[in-house]
C-alpha cells in the first residue's frame, strides 16, 4: 500500500517538472511581429493623361443643300414639242440640245419677212433712180420743184420702209431660234414634265424640265447669333473652311467655303443664317439633303485637352475624376469649351500631365482609392474604349 503511494507521488512530481519546462521554454522564445492589416483593393478604371495640343475650334450648325443654280426650262414660242432631246436624270452641259419645237411655221414667217424686204428693196432702187432724173430735169426748170421734193420723200419712206423689213427679219429669226431649247448652264436634269407630241404654249406654268446645278453646290445652314461677331472678325483675316457631315453627324461628304452671312439676323429665332459653296465633286451633296455645316472658326494652340469620356456632368456642372499622387481620386470642376471627335478641349479645371479616369467613373466619388488600367496612349488620342 505504500509502495503504490510513492510510485503515485513519483509520476505527479514528473508531469509538473514537464509542465514547468514546458513553461520556460515558451517564455524564452521570441515575440513574433503583428502582421498589418491589408490595404483595401482600389476600384478598377481605366486611366488617361490630359496632354496640351493645338485643336480647331469649331461651330456647328444644321443646314440644307441647295442647288447652286435651279433653272425651269420653258418653251419661249407655241408650238409642236417634236424632239425631247435629254433623259431624266441626265448630266448635261451649257449648250446642250434639250427640245425642239416645230420650226415650220417660224421659218415660212422668216421666209415672208426676206421675201417683204427684197421686194421693198426693189422699189427703194426704183425710186433713186427717178430721184436722180428728177434732179437733173429740176436743175434745167423741165419739172417743178415740188416733184423732186415728192420723190425724196418716197425715197426716205421706202429706206425707212427697209430698216423695218430687217427688223421683222431679225424678229422672225429670234422667234425660229427659240423652237432649238438649249441647256442655259451645267447641271443635271429632273423628271421629264411634258412628253414629246404635246402642243407647248409660252405661257405654260409647268415649263419642260428643271435643271439644278450640283458642281458647285450650296448649303445653308444657321448658328446662334451670338456666334456673329467671332465669325466676322474672323471672316475679315481671310477665307473660313466649312465641312459638311451627314444628319448624324459621322460621315465626312465635302469641304467648301464660307460664301457670305446673311444681311440680317432671324429676330424669331435669335439665328444667323450663312452659306457656304462646295465643290461636290463626287456628288455626295444633293439639294435638299439636311447636313451638319462645321465652321471652321480658328485653331487654339497648345490647349488642354483629354478624351471626351474624362468629362462629367453633376448638380453643380461639369467635372472630371482626378487621380491624386496617392491614388485616390478628387472630383474636380472643370470648363468645357468643345467636344468634337472624341475630344474635350478645356478650358480650365484640368493641365496638362493631369491623370485622369476615363472609364469607370460611375464607382467613384471622392476620396476612392483606384487601381489604374488601360493605355493612356490611346485615350490621350481619342480612340473609342473597348
Amino acid at each position: 500500500m505504500k509502495r503504490n503511494s510513492w510510485v503515485s507521488l513519483l509520476a505527479g512530481s514528473a508531469l509538473l517538472l514537464l509542465v514547468a519546462g514546458g513553461a520556460w521554454h515558451l517564455a524564452e522564445l521570441p515575440a513574433t511581429a503583428e502582421t498589418p492589416p491589408a490595404e483595401p483593393a482600389g476600384v478598377p478604371v481605366v486611366a488617361g493623361v490630359a496632354r496640351q495640343q493645338d485643336v480647331p475650334i469649331y461651330l456647328t450648325g444644321l443646314g440644307t443643300v441647295q442647288a447652286y443654280n435651279t433653272v425651269t426650262i420653258h418653251t419661249r414660242v407655241d408650238g409642236e414639242l417634236t424632239k425631247v432631246a435629254f433623259k431624266e436624270g441626265q448630266d448635261v452641259k451649257a449648250g446642250d440640245l434639250l427640245a425642239q419645237i416645230d420650226p415650220r411655221p417660224f421659218q415660212a414667217a422668216l421666209d415672208q419677212a426676206m421675201a417683204k424686204k427684197t421686194q421693198d428693196e426693189a422699189q427703194l432702187e426704183n425710186a433713186k433712180r427717178d430721184l436722180q432724173r428728177y434732179a437733173e430735169l429740176g436743175s434745167k426748170d423741165f419739172i417743178s420743184r415740188q416733184t423732186v421734193d415728192t420723190q425724196k420723200s418716197l425715197v426716205a419712206q421706202l429706206t425707212a420702209t427697209i430698216a423695218a423689213d430687217q427688223a421683222a427679219i431679225d424678229s422672225a429669226q429670234v422667234q425660229l431660234g427659240y423652237t432649238t431649247i438649249s441647256s442655259p448652264l451645267a447641271g443635271r436634269t429632273g423628271i421629264r414634265l411634258v412628253d414629246q407630241g404635246n402642243i407647248v404654249h409660252a405661257t405654260d406654268a409647268t415649263g419642260l424640265v428643271v435643271i439644278t446645278q450640283l458642281q458647285p453646290i450650296s448649303v445653308i445652314f444657321t448658328l446662334p447669333e451670338d456666334d456673329f461677331i467671332p465669325i466676322n472678325q474672323e471672316l475679315r483675316q481671310g477665307p473660313l473652311t466649312v465641312i459638311a457631315y451627314s444628319q448624324d453627324d459621322r460621315t465626312r461628304l465635302d469641304e467648301g467655303t464660307l460664301a457670305l452671312i446673311d444681311n440680317q439676323i432671324d429676330q424669331t429665332t435669335g439665328t444667323i443664317k450663312l452659306k457656304a459653296n462646295f465643290p461636290n465633286p463626287q456628288h455626295r451633296l444633293w439639294p435638299g439633303e439636311f447636313v451638319n455645316a462645321h465652321l471652321l472658326l480658328n485653331v487654339r494652340h497648345d490647349a488642354v485637352t483629354v478624351a471626351a469620356p474624362v468629362v462629367q456632368r453633376g448638380p453643380q456642372g461639369t467635372f472630371a475624376y482626378v487621380i491624386r499622387p496617392d491614388g485616390t481620386v478628387e472630383a474636380r470642376p472643370i470648363k468645357v469649351a468643345q467636344i468634337a471627335d472624341n475630344v474635350a478641349l478645356i478650358d480650365s479645371g484640368l493641365a496638362a500631365g493631369d491623370r485622369v479616369v476615363v472609364d469607370g467613373q460611375y464607382k467613384l466619388q471622392p476620396g476612392t482609392r483606384v487601381a489604374a488600367a488601360g493605355s493612356p496612349s490611346a485615350v490621350d488620342a481619342g480612340e473609342a474604349l473597348p
